[in-house]
Parts: C-alpha cells; sequence; structure tokens
C-alpha cells in the first residue's frame, strides 16, 4: 500500500472506522519489533514496546500531518518510546578515542561492512550493533536494516540531514572499531 492509500486509512480510522487500523500493526510490527529490539534487547521488553507503540499511535493519530510517510511518523513514536524505557534503566555503552575515529580510513570501514557473505563478520557486527549507544543503534538500523533515507532518519530522530550524515558516518567508525577490537581479543 502506498502512502496515499495509507492516507485514505487515516481519514477513515478518525471518521470512526476504527478496525482498520489493524492494517498498520499486521503491516509494520516486524519492522519496529526490529528497531525496538536493537534498543531495548529483552525480547518480551520489546514486543511490549512494540505494542505501546501502536497504542500511542492509534491514540494520536489525528496529529498526523502526513508531511512525512506514515511509517517515519510511526518509528518516531516506536523511538521515543524505546528512549524512555531506557532512561528507566542504566546502560552503559564503551566509550570511544576520537583521535581513533578520525584515523580510521573509509575504505578500510567499507571494506569490512561489505562482507555480507561472510557469517563470522555478520555475527561480529551484530555483537557490535549491540554495544552502540542507542542513537547509533537506531541509524544503523533504519539506515541499513530497514532500508530508510537520510531524511527519514532526519524526521525521525529529529536531526538535520547533514547531522544524520555526520552520525552515520561517525556510527560506521565505531562498529569498525568494536569489530576489531573483538577481533583481536580472539587471538
Amino acid at each position: 500500500m502506498e502512502n496515499k492509500d495509507e492516507s485514505i486509512y487515516i481519514k477513515r480510522i478518525l471518521n470512526g472506522e476504527t478496525n482498520l487500523f489493524s492494517y498498520f500493526p499486521e503491516r509494520y510490527s516486524r519492522s519496529i519489533y526490529s528497531l525496538i529490539i536493537r534498543i531495548i534487547p529483552i525480547k518480551e521488553d520489546a514486543e511490549e514496546l512494540t505494542q505501546d507503540t501502536f497504542i500511542k499511535a492509534f491514540r494520536k493519530l489525528d496529529t498526523f500531518k502526513a508531511d512525512c510517510s506514515f511509517s517515519t511518523w510511526l518509528y518516531r513514536i516506536a523511538y521515543n518510546t524505546a528512549v524512555s524505557a531506557t532512561r528507566k534503566k542504566k546502560i552503559v555503552v564503551p566509550a570511544f578515542d576520537e583521535y581513533t575515529l578520525e584515523n580510521i580510513p573509509d575504505d578500510a570501514v567499507d571494506s569490512m561492512l561489505d562482507k555480507e557473505d561472510d557469517e563470522a563478520m555478520l555475527l561480529r557486527l551484530e555483537s557490535a550493533i549491540e554495544q552502540l549507544n542507542l542513537e547509533d543503534k537506531t541509524l544503523i538500523t533504519l539506515y541499513y536494516m530497514e532500508e530508510k533515507s537520510i531524511s527519514e532518519l532526519a524526521s525521525v530522530l529529529g536531526l538535520t540531514s547533514e547531522n544524520v550524515k555526520v552520525k552515520l558516518y561517525r556510527a560506521r567508525k565505531k562498529l569498525f572499531v568494536l569489530i576489531n577490537s573483538k577481533e583481536n581479543d580472539r587471538r
């Protein structure tokens, strides 16, 4: 279904056909869960927060302005819901030396991330993503796994497109550091 069709659904829901809202969880629950589980790595909590996201979206549907796609608006709600939940828990993320990040060659990062067929690398990448801060996890998940655009990421995170590009660039370098430190630990 295209954005135009979703807008029609939204108008009908707001006019009383509330049963039509079931389309949205059916369509987006897997993607929303995928984002939330990256932020809140406890399955039961992520499932509950996914449900909370759709409840909030339903209650606030009248505030959807269609200045972005419905999925982007929904990701924003999911991100805020997950971030709020993490504030109640103390999550420790590794610190990164700015000098180290600045001196990592871009082609080394690209080469590492291009090894899609290397199952061991994918497992290390998965583990490294889990160690990133909330914003970096969200950027990596939405950009690479959900294939959201830079402008959609900016809307979800409340940042400028340029800021998203910089943060995404830095998140990739952080992944490089994390993966290489794990590789060195195994030697």
